[in-house]
């Protein structure tokens, strides 16, 4: 889904807000790698030392062919590792999911489960993640109400069996599918327990929770208490050194201070940012669209229009948001003066 070096994953799934509450699976931010045994002191019985992992195979941004390299590796595999195979075929349903092809990807996950069903081997990781995959899949196809209770059954399992990545997750996507104040309690669980885990893998969910918490605060016009979790969260981005998150997350910053009217600021951010992206051979539409609305609200329509154009063409090309966010399309086609059947303005110098 991302066309640029700082639009949000299709790993990170598009909710309600500008660019980004992340949900793993359009789907929340490029999500952790999630180890095969459930990460370092899970309890979680691990694959053998040179299993290959999977999980760090994943292309959020290219789902389909992710796919492809995932039926390779079950085609691969010996079919007596059982807990590989199903933990494989969960991703699978995955990558369907991000191609918009749900129920391709309930069928993949229903076989899955009658797996577990039948099998008498401690299959109960297959499980959490079968849960965490079914959930994706009904909120990727706009059924967030179907989605909670295989949420809530994958956070309750993940947690007795210690696999603290997973539990996270859970808590991550609860607080995705619930709105407003009701999503607020599932993000401090998220972030109590990934900041108490030894579990790497719980503790880089810290980056999408505290990210998609601001954007909770900054939806119900908190914009003071997002601006402080924004900020907090682009600390730990720099923190870890992590480059394109860490333009996310400036990004988010930038974004809040237009909603609290420092106008000046966010414009100047927004120009850093498109500038880092520049020199990185990138670009982003969310940028453009970010500068545009800072030099429309600043009484600059005309230097707002060519950026308008360029967010136009960059984001017209994200399939989610034409899906989930005609209207916000039109308006920028609109905005920038590019004609209804056209693909590729003339987009002119951008200030």
């Amino acid at each position: 889904m991302a066309v640029s070096g700082v639009a949000v994953s299709a790993a990170a799934e598009l909710s309600s807000s500008d660019r980004g509450v992340q949900d793993n699976g359009n789907d929340g931010d490029a999500v952790p790698d999630v180890p095969v045994d459930g990460g370092p002191g899970s309890g979680v019985v691990a694959e053998p030392a040179d299993r290959l992992d999977f999980d760090a195979l994943w292309d959020y941004d290219h789902p389909a062919e992710t796919e492809a390299r995932f039926r390779e590796l079950l085609a691969q595999s010996d079919p007596t590792e059982e807990s590989y195979r199903l933990q494989l075929e969960t991703q699978i349903a995955r990558s369907l999911g991000l191609q918009q092809l749900f129920s391709e990807a309930h069928e993949v996950l229903d076989e899955v489960d009658r797996a577990v069903a039948t099998s008498p081997a401690d299959l109960r990781l297959v499980r959490v993640r079968s849960l965490l995959e079914r959930g994706r899949a009904f909120n990727s196809a706009g059924s967030a109400d179907q989605a909670r209770v295989p949420f809530e059954r994958a956070w309750d399992l993940a947690r007795e069996i210690g696999a603290d990545g997973y539990a996270v997750d859970a808590a991550h996507m609860m607080a995705i599918v619930e709105t407003g104040e009701d999503a607020v309690p599932w993000f401090e669980r998220g972030v109590a327990l990934a900041e108490a885990s030894t579990d790497s893998t719980a503790r880089r969910w810290l980056g999408p929770l505290y990210n998609n918490l601001g954007w909770t605060f900054h939806d119900a016009g908190d914009y003071d208490r997002a601006l402080v979790v924004f900020e907090r969260s682009l600390a730990w981005r720099e923190a870890r050194k992590d480059t394109v998150e860490t333009r996310i997350a400036k990004w988010c910053v930038g974004r809040c201070l237009r909603s609290l009217g420092r106008l000046d600021e966010a414009l100047s951010l927004q120009r850093a940012l498109s500038r880092e992206l520049e020199a990185a051979g990138a670009e982003d539409g969310y940028v453009d669209e970010e500068l545009g609305e800072c030099l429309l609200a600043l009484g600059r329509p005309a230097e707002a229009a060519p950026r308008f154009a360029r967010a136009y063409v960059l984001l017209s090309q994200d399939l989610w948001l034409v899906r989930d966010e005609p209207a916000r399309l039109a308006r920028l086609r609109e905005l920038s003066g590019v004609a209804a059947d056209s693909t590729r303005p003339h987009l002119g110098a951008p200030h």
